[in-house]
C-alpha cells in the first residue's frame, strides 16, 4: 500500500481517527493558545513566530481587509451575491479577481525590495532595471483614490519602526521602501506616497516571505471583506444586480 499511502506527502498534517496534529502540534494544544496570524504563520512556513512579529503580520493582515466596492473584488463578489450562488462562491468569485493588476502589487513590491536589498548598485540602477524589464509602474507607491496619503501606509511603518527598535525586525526593508518613496518625490517633482502594497510588503518582507506568499497572504486578509460584503449584499437582497444602474447603458461602438 506504499504507493497508496504516498500519493500524497505532506509535513503539515498527522491524522488518523481521534488524533489530529498540525505541525507536529496535538490540535487541542493549538486551540485557544495561539492566534490566527501566529496559526497562519506556523501553518504555512512550519515554523514559530514570536508574539510581536504575529502581531506585525496581523496588522498587515487588518489593513487590507476591504477597500469598498470600487475594488474590482469586492464589486464582483457582491454581484454574485444577488446571482443567487452561496457565501463561498461570492468569496470565490471575488478571490478570483486578484491577479497582478489588482492585487499583485504586494507580492511584486516584496520582489522590488529583496531585489535592491540583495543588488550591489544605487538604487536608481536598481529601479532602471526594473522597468527596463516590467515597465515604468513601480509596485507599492501612489494612489489612484487616497491622495495625498494613504491612510494605512504610515501606521504600518510605524508599527515596523517600533518592532525595529525592539530588535524584532531588521528595519532594513522600511528603509528601503522609503528610499525608493524619496527617490520617486524627487524625480517626480512631487510627493508619490508609499500605499497600502508597499506598507504590508516591507511587513513580509522584514518577515521573511517570499514574494509569492505575500499574494496568498493578501488574499487571506481581503478574503474578510469579501465575506463582509457578499453578506452584507445577502441580506439587502436584490437579483442580478450589475455594475451600473438599469437605466444606464454602456457605449456602444460598433458599426
Amino acid at each position: 500500500m506504499s504507493d497508496v499511502s504516498d500519493w500524497w506527502h505532506t509535513a503539515i498534517i498527522d491524522m488518523e481517527p481521534g488524533r489530529i496534529a498540525l505541525r507536529g502540534h496535538p490540535v487541542e494544544e493549538l486551540i485557544g493558545n495561539r492566534g490566527f496570524a501566529e496559526m497562519i504563520w506556523l501553518m504555512v512556513t512550519g515554523e514559530e513566530i514570536d508574539p510581536p512579529r504575529a502581531a506585525l503580520l496581523e496588522a498587515s493582515l487588518v489593513a487590507a481587509v476591504d477597500h469598498g466596492p470600487q475594488a474590482p473584488s469586492i464589486a464582483a463578489a457582491r454581484m454574485a451575491a444577488t446571482c443567487g450562488v452561496g457565501l463561498n462562491n461570492a468569496m470565490a468569485t471575488g478571490i478570483n479577481m486578484l491577479g497582478d493588476v489588482h492585487g499583485g502589487a504586494g507580492e511584486q513590491a516584496v520582489a522590488l525590495y529583496t531585489r535592491i536589498d540583495a543588488a550591489a548598485v544605487p538604487l536608481s540602477e536598481t529601479l532602471d532595471a526594473w522597468r527596463a524589464e516590467r515597465g515604468t509602474f513601480i509596485p507599492g507607491f501612489g494612489h489612484r483614490f487616497h491622495k495625498p496619503v494613504d491612510p494605512r501606509a504610515p501606521r504600518l511603518l510605524e508599527l515596523v519602526d517600533a518592532a525595529a527598535e525592539q530588535g524584532q525586525v531588521s528595519g532594513r526593508f522600511a528603509q528601503i521602501g522609503r528610499a525608493i518613496e524619496a527617490h520617486l518625490a524627487n524625480e517626480r517633482g512631487k510627493p508619490v506616497p508609499m500605499n497600502i502594497d508597499g506598507a504590508t510588503a516591507v511587513i513580509h518582507a522584514e518577515l521573511g516571505c517570499p514574494p509569492g506568499l505575500a499574494r496568498g497572504l493578501f488574499c487571506l486578509s481581503r478574503s474578510v471583506g469579501l465575506l463582509a460584503h457578499a453578506w452584507e449584499q445577502t441580506c439587502q437582497g436584490g437579483r442580478n444586480k450589475g455594475p451600473t444602474p438599469p437605466a444606464y447603458r454602456w457605449t456602444y461602438d460598433g458599426d
